[in-house]
């Protein structure tokens, strides 16, 4: 299943630098990658324009959003991972209290249309 998620990044260009060499090639940190596929992510891109974050997220039938949550409160490294994000990315202005990333509905597929 496919999933698009979007968040902002602090809109200063030292605040996009350090967002973009922390997804850098090789910069993930092993202990992040290793939580976002044993989720049963299988694929996971990040865009960027302007301040504004795109995340285009596959996943496989076991993907559970709430044993995501659940498993990523649970680990150090995620939550050392997440609070170094805090400092660049600002949720939506319409996201609900306490989201960081929101899902975006999809509104158009050219599979459906002829």
């Amino acid at each position: 299943m496919r999933h698009v998620l979007l968040i902002d990044v602090v809109d200063e260009p030292a605040a996009i630098a350090r967002y973009e060499a922390w997804h850098a090639a090789g910069a993930l940190p092993r202990a992040i990658g290793a939580s976002i596929r044993g989720a049963g992510i299988v694929a996971m891109d990040i865009y960027r324009t302007g301040d504004r974050l795109v995340m285009v997220m596959d996943t496989d039938p076991s993907f559970d959003p709430a044993a995501k949550a659940a498993a990523d409160a649970a680990n150090p490294a995620v939550q050392a991972w997440e609070a170094q994000m805090d400092t660049v990315q600002r949720p939506l202005p319409w996201a609900q209290p306490g989201a960081k990333w929101v899902a975006a509905a999809p509104i158009f597929s050219l599979g459906q249309n002829p």
